[in-house]
């Protein structure tokens, strides 16, 4: 929880606890977790703006693939699939597991499969991988392993987690928007990212994303309701007449102007299309299951680290750190891999960027079902869903960043080495590597190692020693001929 004057500042202002108002009311535990149906549906609608892009995202890095047959999915068909399994299971996440935490199509899991898997074998097969990993996750769950996993994280590395989503998602706004870009390769030098295009803030698309992060945190310092919504929404108006004046040659994935034909026919020609088996055929049982092992690792600890940050952010954690009903939320993750590759739009897991409705105040798993009907509603409005600019959602994503990071910054006990080291791993691995499970896993290494070496070997939980072993294992899994 906050413990300064600025992390109090920076998050929405609390309502005071109110008895239920309705049956609504009671089977959210809105009244209870001190939210209200508003916040909830300010929660639900920022949620979606800032995860929308995944609906065109998620078909480019798959339909630009093949797989070894040379066939490629259709992206029409993919647009169906990514919206459909983010509605299901973002609604299945808020009326079960009854969180703020919405669900699509996970990005680095769909490049795994459509740059490792499906060049070795077929579309289905390489879906078929995907719905057995979801499978294994949700036979983790029922046999409770993936809990005392989750339990077996020290207090400090679970803040460090937190922080490291935190910073992530700051650079994924940052990324997103073009504030920061990659640095191109032939410039041979030691530096990844610049300022802008060419060291230089440029253009309209900048100038937007540069007026909703100080917009957005100018609503924030004057604790204006619906601050991120407010900003996402007026950030979106601004470029759509920027657009429509100035006519930028390009805004990123979406541009903010109205489509020509608002509505669009859903096309399910890729659901069900899975064979679970078939790729065993293609490249053998022990590959298979390495494959299988990828994927799983990844939407794992993906997962868990997304859980356990905004579980903490949205205050739905005890004073351990734990969260009640965690078995709920993580089946349903499980179910959500699984529906994933049933749908051809590979694995589906938990997004980040629920810490936009978070941080707009959502607490319940009614915000998921605002974000989920959203989604629902994509799939026949696909153009409009798509019309938010990146540089008009993505200030959100920096704002939330700042919120998180002020919240937990001070609750880890930072005179102790083998806790303060591995956290400083953690935090910072997962912007660097943009990946949160290379954060997680280098960070339960560190842990493990720098325990031993103090010689508090027998404080380290069994768990941790088998999770940092695994995490060993897929590190090393190159060196040794297995990938």
């Amino acid at each position: 929880m906050p413990t300064s004057a600025t992390a109090k500042a920076a998050t929405p202002e609390q309502p005071q606890q109110q008895p239920p108002r309705s049956a609504l009311d009671r089977y959210f535990k809105i009244s209870e977790r001190g939210s209200s149906i508003p916040r909830e549906v300010r929660g639900g609608f920022a949620t979606f703006f800032a995860m929308a892009y995944i609906i065109v995202l998620n078909p480019i890095i798959l339909g630009s693939a093949k797989d070894m047959y040379g066939n490629q999915l259709d992206n029409a068909q993919l647009v169906t699939a990514t919206a459909l399994t983010a509605a299901f299971t973002t609604l299945l996440m808020g009326v079960i597991g009854n969180v703020p935490i919405a669900l699509a199509a996970g990005l680095g899991v769909n490049t795994v499969v459509a740059l490792q898997l499906a060049p070795r074998m077929s579309w289905p097969d390489a879906m078929g991988m995907v719905v057995l990993a979801g499978f294994v996750v949700m036979l983790l769950v029922a046999t409770g392993l993936r809990e005392r996993v989750m339990n077996a994280v020290p207090f400090g590395l679970r803040k460090a987690i937190a922080i490291g989503i935190g910073l992530f998602i700051l650079l994924i706004g940052l990324v997103d928007s073009g504030f920061v870009t990659r640095m191109p390769d032939a410039a041979n030098t030691t530096v990844p990212l610049q300022l802008g295009g060419g060291g230089h803030l440029n253009g309209w698309p900048v100038l937007v994303f540069i007026v909703g992060v100080l917009l957005t945190f100018a609503l924030i310092v004057r604790k204006v309701p619906g601050a991120i919504l407010i900003s996402i929404v007026v950030m979106t108006v601004v470029a759509v007449i920027i657009e429509a004046v100035a006519h930028v040659p390009s805004w990123g994935l979406t541009a903010p102007k109205w489509p020509g034909n608002p509505v669009a026919t859903p096309d399910f020609g890729l659901i069900g299309e899975v064979s679970l088996f078939g790729g065993f055929e293609k490249v053998g049982v022990l590959t298979g299951l390495l494959f299988v092992f990828t994927v799983l690792l990844s939407c794992f600890f993906d997962a868990m680290g997304t859980i356990m940050g905004i579980g903490d952010e949205a205050k739905l954690t005890d004073a351990s750190g734990n969260m009640p009903g965690i078995n709920k939320v993580l089946f349903v993750d499980g179910i959500a891999v699984a529906a994933g590759g049933a749908s051809s739009s590979s694995a589906t897991t938990c997004f980040v960027e629920s810490t936009a409705g978070v941080g707009e105040g959502a607490r319940t798993g009614f915000a998921n079902v605002v974000t989920g009907a959203l989604f629902a509603v994509s799939l026949f409005l696909t153009p409009l869903a798509t019309m938010v600019p990146s540089q008009a959602a993505t200030p959100a994503l920096v704002a939330v960043g700042f919120m998180i990071l002020a919240g937990s910054i001070r609750e880890i006990d930072w005179s102790d080495h083998t806790i303060a080291i591995p956290a400083f791993v953690t935090m910072l691995m997962m912007p660097f590597t943009y990946s949160i499970t290379n954060g997680i896993g280098m960070g339960f290494v560190a842990f493990t190692v720098l325990r031993l070496a103090a010689g508090r070997g027998r404080e380290v939980p069994a768990a941790m020693y088998v999770v940092s072993a695994v995490f060993a294992f897929y590190y090393l899994m190159p060196a040794l001929g297995l990938t």
